[in-house]
């Protein structure tokens, strides 16, 4: 899917408090070219990022270690970047540096034992995905959790991509994603739904336990059910004749999954709401499909409306940061607010280390929407 324009408000809201030690999407792959560089910020942290000639990507801190210029301002040869400042080159996957133009015989520094920041990169689904480890962590991180990915249930399939910055700080960005309660109001249109089709709704939950107790994959699940009935795109998937169901996921810390089945027919999601400081966030929505595999323009028409739909959302998330900026006491309710209240109590155990999940089973909630 082609990119939204980008929207900013004056004053971003308030900061938020971020989690170091994960996986982030920087950038679209697809920018990423042999001989190039491109900067990004990730938590506040700037990078520059590139392709080697082997097709391996990088990122690496944007600094220079010995006088604190990017190192964007440089060279990119494909195998070594170099400071434009003092020549100095480095690997840059691991950040190792190559050669120090100035050295002499008289000088005993060994260029190798000099690192730049780097960071680990990888490339899933069409994104350059970056580890930011915690502050401190040192170059040697053990073993990392797996990059995200979004799953796909057949070998053959469309894909799309959206994107849209917002400036709200990562909590927010989140709680406005997992939010039950606003669709019939921001997402007004006739081809989703209206205020007029609000009704009450029963759904189950289940907590998702992280099997390495450290907090990094808790979260919880939206159980398997009948998607809403007053939304027209659902109503679509029962041209298939079989009983659909949806599944959605949220995962420390910014991931929503989100899965729908008619037989053998799907459609996945994956929607991540990064920070880029510790006010301002962007939203990444993939999503990927074998229904209306054959028919014509499905593809286009659905850039069209899920830009739309992101769009509605970026534009709310625009003017609350206007009353945001002012510091508002603020107000999470039961029942609709509960998955709100959840992402934040697993949000403090993570960064605590310590803490019991807040949903001690299986739990359901009841909302109108």
């Amino acid at each position: 899917m082609s990119d939204l324009v980008q929207l900013n408000s004056q004053t971003p809201g308030p900061a938020a408090e971020l989690i170091f030690g994960d996986w982030y999407p920087a950038l679209r792959s697809r920018e990423l070219r042999v001989g190039k560089m491109t900067t990004a910020l990730l938590l506040g942290v700037p990078l520059v990022l590139g392709r080697k000639k082997d097709g391996k990507l990088f990122a690496m801190r944007d600094l220079c270690p010995h006088r604190g210029i990017p190192l964007s301002a440089g060279w990119f040869d494909g195998e070594h970047v170099q400071c434009k400042y003092h020549g100095w080159k480095f690997e840059p996957c691991s950040g190792q540096c190559a050669e120090i133009p100035s050295l002499t015989s008289h000088d005993g520094l060994e260029p190798g034992k000099i690192y730049a920041g780097a960071y680990p990169c990888e490339e899933r689904d069409g994104y350059a995905w970056v580890y930011v480890p915690e502050a401190g962590a040192g170059r040697s991180l053990g073993a990392l959790p797996p990059v995200p990915e979004l799953p796909k249930f057949s070998g053959k399939y469309r894909s799309a991509h959206l994107v849209a910055d917002l400036p709200c700080n990562v909590d927010h960005g989140i709680i406005g994603l997992m939010d039950p309660a606003h669709g019939p109001f921001v997402h007004q249109a006739w081809w989703w739904r209206s205020a007029a089709s609000i009704h009450e709704k029963t759904k189950h939950f289940e907590p998702i336990e992280d099997p390495s107790h450290n907090g990094r994959n808790a979260g919880f699940r939206m159980s398997s059910h009948a998607p809403s009935k007053n939304s027209a795109p659902y109503k679509l998937l029962g041209v298939y004749g079989e009983d659909v169901t949806t599944t959605i996921d949220f995962v420390l810390p910014n991931r929503r999954y989100e899965t729908i089945r008619a037989g053998e027919k799907w459609f996945a999601s994956l929607t991540t709401v990064t920070p880029i400081t510790p006010s301002t966030c962007r939203i990444d929505v993939l999503a990927a499909w074998n229904i209306f595999y054959h028919v014509p323009l499905v593809k286009p028409i659905a850039t069209y409306f899920g830009a739309k739909f992101v769009r509605q959302d970026q534009q709310t998330m625009i003017e609350q940061a206007q009353g945001l900026r002012y510091h508002p006491s603020l107000m999470l309710i039961d029942d609709a607010d509960k998955p709100a209240k959840w992402y934040f109590a697993l949000k403090q155990a993570r960064l605590k280390g310590t803490g019991e999940h807040p949903l001690p089973g299986p739990v359901t909630l009841h909302w109108r929407s």
